[in-house]
C-alpha cells in the first residue's frame, strides 16, 4: 500500500469533514487531554469519513482505541513506544509509524520493522516544545540512506515552499500542522499543498 505524499495533522475530526472533500488522501488524528468516550467518537467517525473520501486514517498514540475501532493505522512517538503493548497493535494487523529524533531513536524504530519512520523537525517548528534543534534536511538525506524503502515522513516547519527541498533530501511524505491550522484560509492553503505535491 503506497501513502500519499501529503500527510496533515489535525486535533479534531471538524478539521477531517472540512479537508477531505478537498482531496486530502493521508490524515493524522492527534487528540490530546480529551476523555476517552470523546477520543473514540472522534477516532470512529474520523475512521468513517476517511472510509467514504478513501483516505488512510492514522491514529496518533491511542492504540487500545484504534485496535478496537478496527483502525488501520496507528502512530507512535518514542514516549508511546514506552507504554504501548506492541504485540497487540502488530495481532490486531495496525501498520505502525514511528517519530524518531537522533539516530538511538531511528534504531530502536528500524527494530520495530515500522511502516514508515517521521524525522522532526526539519526546520524550527512552533506547535510544541521540543529538547531537540532542527533537524536540516542533510539529516533527511542521512534517515532515507539508513531506511531505505521504507516511507520517511518529513515533518516539523513544513511550508509549500519547503515541501520540494524535502523530497529532493529525501523525504518520501511531508507532513504539516500549523502551516494549515493557523492559515487564514485553510481550504486554500490544502489545495496548494495538494497541487505542490501531487
Amino acid at each position: 500500500m503506497s501513502l500519499d505524499r501529503f500527510y496533515p495533522i489535525f486535533d479534531d475530526v471538524s478539521w477531517l469533514e472540512r479537508m477531505l472533500p478537498l482531496g486530502v488522501k493521508l490524515v493524522q488524528l492527534r487528540l490530546k487531554d480529551r476523555a476517552d468516550t470523546e477520543i473514540r467518537a472522534q477516532l470512529a467517525r474520523g475512521r468513517d469519513l476517511c472510509a467514504v473520501h478513501g483516505a488512510t486514517l492514522v491514529v496518533n498514540d491511542h492504540w487500545r482505541a484504534a485496535i478496537d475501532l478496527g483502525c488501520d493505522w496507528l502512530h507512535l512517538g518514542q514516549e508511546d513506544l514506552d507504554h504501548a503493548d506492541l504485540p497487540a497493535i502488530r495481532r490486531a494487523g495496525l501498520r505502525l509509524g514511528i517519530s524518531t529524533h537522533d539516530r538511538a531513536e531511528l534504531e530502536r524504530a528500524l527494530s520495530l520493522d515500522p511502516d514508515y519512520v517521521a524525522l522532526g523537525p526539519v526546520w524550527p517548528t512552533i506547535l510544541k516544545k521540543m529538547k531537540w534543534e532542527r533537524q536540516g534536511v542533510e539529516r533527511l538525506t542521512e534517515w532515507k540512506r539508513l531506511v531505505g524503502d521504507i516511507p520517511l515522513v518529513a515533518i516539523g516547519g513544513l511550508s509549500v515552499a519547503r515541501a520540494a527541498e524535502a523530497f529532493a533530501a529525501g523525504a518520501d511524505i511531508v507532513s504539516v500542522v500549523t502551516d494549515i491550522t493557523l492559515n487564514p484560509d485553510p481550504e486554500g492553503r490544502v489545495r496548494n499543498w495538494i497541487g505542490a505535491v501531487r
